[in-house]
């Protein structure tokens, strides 16, 4: 590692020879490997774009020059040269680097990013400063990983070629996204077109032959060019056809003709898209033949924390059990993932229903107003979505789905807290943002048994129904033939006095412990919406103190909605509402957030029993019960 421990910040990159940036790339990848394999994190996205992050940074001057990385997936080595190499071990632990970029980490981070395919529309934004701030800095995205299937990206694209935007697109094509044939001749090619020499004779070329007397000499020159392009590139006419200048595919794995190229396209003006052919986990044999098994690796466990008793079913593996029941006996079951295949426990659905089974990619939007369009037509469709990407179809839910009132299932993985990807991957806004949705019903189960039957009971409700549960193993409940769960209403878990606690979903067992040391009712809610008001207002009138505890934001949460219900019943009690806070959340380990928000089991028996000893100082007479 002799001259990657040279390398303090980007600068010093500038000062190396082509064959000591080689040198350099191999042990930047060797460095990746052994810190990731012992750290944990993403794995094979970072391998794949070695030698393109030496040659950005070779080229161009971070943090002057705005280098965006979509998605994030790709950041790794980035870090590695940006001053933070000896922190990387540190990733998505709790205080240590985070795991995307992010400019209040970095200086060298141009944007904080997790949420993928926003990285053109982020970069057009800073060309579109730097062009009215005459800073004459430059603005590269790098796209990749798939990103470039969301419609977002396009969008973005679209509007970049119409204003003839001064920026560079790269796209990191790695078989997730588009991979047309690579080779010498292309890469030839492509050295060709974005030389400075050649760029000077295809303008003066251009206007030699609008001097021309005949009518559709300029068309013809432009066809036949774009025809040659195509013939060896592929692709480039999606891109043309945008006003994108369109060079490649070329190798990106060719650290000499890499530099070259950004060279000679930093020098070029107007919207350019650099298409690149890298390997996803280049480097490391198991990465390269499994890039999706290796996206991301976890951190080995000692052997004093290695479990030898068996684990618990996680709430995935619930659902994935769940769906391919239910598709045995029922043909219009079909399931739609927004590129979660795995993440939402889709493979064996797949496997088994291949016909039924539709990944969309990365496009959140389309994925749930094609659930609408299967609707219509009589189908069931199951959604199956992370928390935090559900978010990103918001307007379609409300318009395509609610207010026509379909009955579509979403099954909503990661739901609250989930730990080391950090704050834009917690879904901690569903429980706010789903229950002020007309026609919406909202579940959440408290262990896999009640996640289980309320899916069941989801498929005979007539609205849009969302399912939500946490990421990670269950309590290990057995799941039942039968349980009986009647729709809107909650579950009595415990009798106790002075004090009722309603838990949602799973913080029921973090609520378990102060209901029991202080002799609480404790109250599954089970339904979100609808509220079991019935009950609610019950217990409410039979307790003095009132507690509240869900793993969503307090602002706008179930808290929020069970005030409302008591204020318009004229019940008006101490009410304290537990959950997570009015703040992004930094990333750790799932019970290392959860504390940071006072929702672990022993921090919420002393907050709730301070909140009873205070009440009991501010309160010179008993309380009536009663409204």
């Amino acid at each position: 590692m002799s001259l990657l421990t040279q390398i303090q910040t980007p600068q010093d990159l500038k000062r190396l020879s082509t064959q000591e940036l080689q040198q350099l790339a191999h042990e930047l990848r060797q460095f990746l490997i052994q810190s990731v394999l012992e750290s944990g994190g993403h794995f094979a996205s970072g391998l794949g774009v070695i030698e393109l992050t030496v040659a950005l940074h070779y080229v161009f001057d971070a943090p002057n020059d705005d280098i965006v990385w979509d998605v994030g997936h790709q950041a790794y080595p980035h870090k590695i040269l940006t001053e933070r190499r000896d922190q990387l071990k540190s990733i998505r632990q709790k205080d240590g680097l985070k795991p995307f970029p992010c400019p209040k980490e970095s200086k060298y981070d141009a944007f904080t990013v997790g949420h993928s395919s926003t990285s053109v529309s982020a970069s057009l934004g800073m060309s579109i400063a730097n062009d009215l701030l005459r800073t004459h800095h430059h603005a590269v995205a790098v796209i990749g990983d798939g990103a470039l299937t969301a419609g977002m990206a396009f969008e973005a694209l679209n509007h970049a070629g119409a204003i003839k935007a001064d920026m560079l697109v790269i796209l990191n094509d790695n078989n997730m996204s588009i991979s047309p044939n690579v080779g010498a001749l292309s890469n030839m090619v492509t050295k060709t077109l974005s030389n400075p020499i050649m760029q000077s004779l295809r303008s003066e070329g251009k206007r030699f032959i609008e001097s021309l007397p005949l009518p559709h000499a300029l068309e013809l020159a432009k066809r036949t060019e774009e025809q040659i392009k195509n013939m060896v590139a592929g692709d480039g006419g999606l891109f043309e056809a945008l006003d994108f200048q369109y060079f490649g595919p070329v190798d990106g794995h060719d650290l000499p003709s890499l530099i070259k190229i950004l060279q000679n396209l930093k020098q070029k003006r107007g919207p350019k898209l650099l298409h690149l052919i890298t390997q996803k986990g280049k480097g490391y044999s198991q990465a390269e033949s499994a890039p999706v098994k290796f996206h991301a690796v976890s951190a080995p466990k000692p052997i004093d924390k290695i479990e030898t008793k068996p684990t618990a079913k996680t709430y995935t593996q619930v659902f994935s059990q769940w769906i391919c029941d239910v598709a045995k006996k029922d043909h219009k079951i079909v399931a739609i993932t927004p590129a979660m295949r795995e993440g939402s426990g889709l493979v064996e659905f797949e496997q088994h229903f291949p016909k039924r089974f539709f990944d969309v990619a990365i496009a959140e939007q389309h994925a749930v107003t094609i659930a609408a369009g299967m609707a219509m037509k009589g189908l069931k469709p199951i959604v199956a979505i992370y928390s935090t990407f559900l978010q990103r179809a918001y307007d379609q839910l409300i318009h395509d789905v609610a207010l026509q009132d379909l009955p579509i299932v979403f099954a909503i993985d990661r739901a609250g807290v989930v730990g080391p990807d950090g704050p834009t991957h917690i879904g901690a806004f569903d429980l706010a943002y789903l229950r002020i949705v007309p026609n919406m019903v909202i579940m959440a189960p408290s262990d896999e048994n009640e996640q289980y039957h309320m899916l069941n009971l989801a498929l005979t409700v007539p609205h849009p129904t969302a399912i939500r549960y946490p990421r990670g193993s269950g309590e290990g409940i057995e799941i039942t033939e039968t349980l009986d769960i009647q729709f809107g209403k909650a579950n009595i878990i415990r009798k106790g006095v002075d004090i009722v606690i309603f838990a949602v979903g799973t913080m029921l067992h973090v609520a378990e412990k102060a209901a029991n040391a202080l002799n609480a009712t404790l109250v599954d809610l089970r339904f979100v919406k609808p509220l079991d008001a019935e009950l609610i207002t019950a217990e409410a009138n039979k307790h003095n103190i009132i507690i509240t505890i869900e793993d969503g934001v307090v602002t706008g949460g179930v808290g929020t909605a069970i005030q409302e219900l008591l204020a318009q019943n004229f019940i008006f009690k101490p009410i304290k509402t537990f959950g997570l806070p009015d703040t992004f959340l930094e990333h750790g380990e799932r019970h290392e957030v959860l504390a940071m928000a006072g929702l672990e089991a022993d921090q919420f028996l002393k907050d709730v029993t301070e909140f009873k000893h205070t009440l009991m100082q501010h309160v010179q007479t008993p309380m009536p019960i009663g409204s």
